[in-house]
């Protein structure tokens, strides 16, 4: 599959039964989790699947299957390529049995019956593509998944179910991902841990890279806002601070990071203040703000002292300059990026360069 990941979950369903019912629902419920989700809305006809399909899916860390009354009249090519994703890169597959028994899925019982009576003779001239079809829903019926069979709750309770099980699911995968790296996992830990997500005050961290300069301050700050955006109502990164307050000012970066997190698409304010009714949306909102490269701590005061965001928002600021340090946080909230003799033999340990290796993370973790 394409090495950079633009969709984190792909969801396969039958869009005459859950399209404007529960599949809507729940690619809304991962929306507000800020998690990509590609979902095919193309009404169209015809047998054969579209490339943009299979490429959504090879690209996807995560397949939902949506098993649903006609699903087997439709879905069955997509649902092969899934596991065949799963078989080949790994690729995350969690079923969902929505008012279909999984034993109807495996047994190719009821509904699932009449569909293959129907598919036989459409295809009788091709029945391995039809025994392809139920291997394949055996095997994902007998992938542990989400049960919604038998009510024992809500629609919507299965939903924060499922949007919170992918999330745990994408969570263990960038893990994993940044465990590969000892040195840089380890970094990221130690941050999170000054970050205090648990706590319901506002706080600021700073992280200070010295010599090693933008590529490692950009891979800190990018694998920091992926892993730990999905907790926070609204989001913004804002890059490359010090030349772009140059070029535009302080200003038209408040205006951005406005836009990210009201969500609105073009506020322009030039007062020195914000008006308040946007001071109040603020202060009902968890944000996390990413401030890459700053090297005026009056970049912080404007950006985020003067702005009041919600309880447990965070803010990470990553800079290159010293003397910015304590002016802008308390020192208990400064990390210091590492040693030179331990960035060092880390690099030469994985056989690349520092400024290689960092450039992979950036490319890794590209901010949406």
């Amino acid at each position: 599959p394409a090495e950079k990941r633009e969709t984190y979950v792909f969801i396969n369903f039958r869009g005459k039964d859950t399209r404007y019912t529960f599949t809507s629902h729940l690619k809304a419920a991962l929306g507000r989790k800020k998690i990509e989700t590609y979902m095919d809305d193309k009404l169209g006809t015809g047998d054969k699947i579209r490339p943009a399909l299979l490429q959504a899916i090879e690209e996807s860390r995560v397949s939902l299957i949506v098993f649903s009354k006609n699903y087997a009249t439709w879905c069955l090519d997509e649902l092969v390529h899934i596991l065949g994703c799963k078989e080949s890169y790994g690729q995350i597959v969690i079923p969902i049995f929505f008012d279909t028994d999984p034993s109807q899925v495996r047994k190719q019982d009821e509904s699932y019956g009449d569909a293959f009576a129907q598919l036989e003779k459409r295809f009788k001239d091709n029945m391995d593509k039809v025994l392809m079809w139920r291997n394949a829903l055996k095997e994902a019926a007998n992938i542990s998944g989400f049960d919604n069979s038998i009510r024992t709750g809500t629609e919507a309770d299965l939903i924060e179910k499922v949007a919170e099980g992918v999330l745990a699911k994408l969570n263990r995968a960038w893990s994993s991902d940044l465990k590969d790296l000892d040195q840089f996992y380890s970094r990221i830990e130690e941050i999170e841990s000054l970050l205090c997500l648990n706590s319901p005050d506002v706080c600021t961290v700073c992280i200070y890279i010295g010599i090693w300069g933008k590529s490692w301050l950009t891979a800190l700050g990018d694998v920091l806002f992926h892993r730990l955006s999905c907790q926070f109502e609204a989001t913004c990164y804002l890059a490359d601070v010090k030349e772009v307050s140059k070029i535009h000012g302080p200003k038209h970066l408040r205006n951005l990071l406005l836009r990210e997190i009201l969500n609105e698409k073009d506020p322009s304010i030039d007062t020195p203040s914000v008006p308040s009714f946007i001071q109040e949306r603020l202060s009902r909102t968890k944000v996390l703000i990413v401030l890459d490269d700053v090297n005026d701590s009056s970049h912080r005061k404007y950006l985020a002292g003067r702005l009041k965001f919600g309880p447990g928002s965070r803010i990470i600021i990553t800079t290159r300059d010293r003397s910015l340090l304590k002016k802008t946080v308390h020192h208990d909230k400064i990390y210091k990026f590492g040693h030179k003799d331990r960035a060092i033999s880390w690099a030469l340990k994985i056989g690349v360069s520092v400024r290689d290796k960092a450039a992979a993370l950036t490319a890794l973790y590209v901010p949406q």
